[in-house]
């Protein structure tokens, strides 16, 4: 049985087989501790220094200001609390966005429910950040700014660069969660002028339950784990190293291939598009911008179709995500369609479809076909 065309790659991205060879032998043959005097443990140390400075090359930062975590949850809950704890003799103001990943979402609520102010700044109807809004939140008690460099569900890339000269002008630590944007757009921390980015290696073809934390030279940080010495300190706890392995090489190849990898998403998105329109006609909306999004992401609704149904309709050929959770007998909307002020109706009929970077003309095509199809049913 052949595998449905995956178009889910903003979920998960599939282990590229250049990763899978570099961390085998770090599972079957160099198996030391890194903390070890002896030759193994010399051997795995000296693979993740490598890891380290492929993932700082990829971000554009040094190598001593990259630490290994388990994914993109620990590296924001890391980013978000360190900073918080480190800074609370400051202050307990935090500013925030109305579409973040719940892994900064639900860390902001806990902040918020230990005495700790959180500020959500609203975003437009394409899902954007208005920089000047971000400025505006600002008191003299904030510590914190933490906005995502492009949004997972719709794919929208936030003014980094420009929120992070507002921080840098008032004092303020920077975070953004990157988690979506490493091989899919620029990541270049110091143009994007941020203190701290996170990084989740299961977006980039490689494994989950690794990721990165970049932090800037001279940022202090609490730990939120205690242990051994292990990251400077930051991260205690025995080395993942076939994962960091891992890590580093999707990393290098993301820099390496990026013109391609990026050129090849773009053109399946601008293809699955044109298809579905040409098939569908008013009957594709757009969610939010066409161009100001990831190269890989499309957010379309199909009015009048309800896209649990559509999604379960053709998962054995296609798998894609919606836009929406499905309870009994309501739908309920994802809070970054809420916050783009999306109808209802348009919410519940929305689905995403990401593209990765080997995805062919042909799935593309045979997704289109198998789409339209089925709508043209409802």
């Amino acid at each position: 049985m052949n595998h449905p065309i995956y178009l889910d790659y903003n979920a998960t991205t599939p282990v590229d087989k250049e990763v899978a060879d570099a961390m085998l032998p770090f599972i079957t043959r160099f198996f030391g501790n890194p903390s070890s005097a002896n030759d193994d443990g010399r051997q795995a140390k000296d693979a993740i220094s490598k890891a380290r400075r492929q993932v700082a090359s990829l971000i554009n930062a040094h190598e001593e200001e990259i630490i290994f975590t388990s994914g993109g949850t620990e590296s924001n809950n890391h980013a978000i609390r360190g900073i918080a704890s480190a800074n609370r003799h400051k202050g307990n103001h935090i500013i925030t966005s109305a579409i973040e990943h719940p892994a900064v979402t639900n860390v902001c609520d806990y902040l918020e429910s230990i005495g700790f102010d959180i500020t959500r700044i609203p975003v437009d109807k394409n899902g954007r950040v208005v920089a000047s809004d971000v400025e505006k939140a600002i008191r003299p008690e904030t510590i914190l700014i933490t906005i995502m460099h492009a949004n997972n569900e719709v794919g929208t890339i936030q003014p980094i660069a420009e929120i992070g000269e507002i921080a840098g002008k008032h004092q303020i630590v920077f975070h953004t969660d990157a988690a979506q944007s490493p091989g899919k757009i620029e990541a270049d921390v110091n143009k994007l002028n941020v203190d701290l980015l996170s990084v989740a290696g299961h977006k980039l073809y490689a494994p989950k339950g690794v990721g990165a934390l970049y932090i800037k030279s001279g940022v202090k940080i609490d730990n939120i784990l205690f242990g051994a010495g292990q990251e400077k300190g930051l991260r205690p706890g025995t080395e993942n190293v076939p994962y960091i392995v891992a890590l580093g090489k999707a990393c290098e190849i993301a820099k390496r291939d990026f013109e391609i990898n990026t050129g090849n998403m773009f053109s399946a998105k601008e293809r699955l598009l044109s298809g579905l329109k040409a098939g569908l006609g008013d009957r594709v909306h757009l969610n939010g911008d066409f161009w100001g999004v990831l190269p890989n992401t499309l957010s379309v609704a199909f009015p009048g179709v309800e896209a649990h149904t559509l999604a379960s309709a053709i998962e054995k050929e296609v798998l894609i995500s919606t836009g929406s959770a499905c309870h009994a007998n309501f739908i309920k909307l994802s809070p970054v369609l809420k916050a783009m002020r999306i109808a209802p109706e348009t919410g519940a009929g929305t689905v995403r479809i990401s593209t990765g970077k080997n995805t062919s003309t042909e799935e593309v095509d045979q997704a289109v076909e198998i789409l339209t199809q089925t709508i043209i049913k409802f």
